[in-house]
């Protein structure tokens, strides 16, 4: 929830942006044609921005996998998972910074398996990013 938060504005904000990029001549050429609204926003305006609302979601969502400070103050440090929100929760930023410090080759080698887990999951975001913003001929 904590992370839900903060990538709001940095997607409502690029968004806002990407869509005041869109030359107004596409939008007026659109109802000359006798468009209706809803489809030259859906159309037209969202098309000519795509690759910009795609950046924008990969942006926070980048923003977001490197924030650490909100999950330590708000899901308190329990290594296990619960369903209660207003009980501590488990957070693999913890375990990772846990496992790391620890004295056990064990936990430090399931640290490297948490900072991959993450690293993977923006890799595989970024190529479904690429699969969706490509341009189709």
């Amino acid at each position: 929830m904590a992370l839900s938060l903060i990538i709001i504005p940095v997607v409502v904000r690029s968004t806002e942006t990407m869509l005041n990029l869109v030359p107004n001549q596409l939008r007026e050429a659109s109802y000359a044609l006798g468009t209706p609204k809803w489809k030259v926003v859906t159309s037209v305006t969202m098309q000519a921005a795509k690759s910009g609302l795609i950046t924008g979601v990969l942006l926070g969502f980048a923003r977001i996998t490197g924030e650490t400070a909100p999950l330590l103050f708000t899901a308190l440090n329990n290594r296990f998972f619960s369903w209660d929100m207003s009980s501590a929760m488990a957070n693999l930023p913890m375990t990772i910074y846990q496992f790391a410090a620890a004295p056990d080759d064990t936990q430090n080698m399931l640290a490297w398996a948490g900072a991959l887990i993450v690293t993977l999951s923006v890799l595989g975001l970024n190529i479904v990013a690429r699969i969706i913003g490509r341009e189709k001929k």
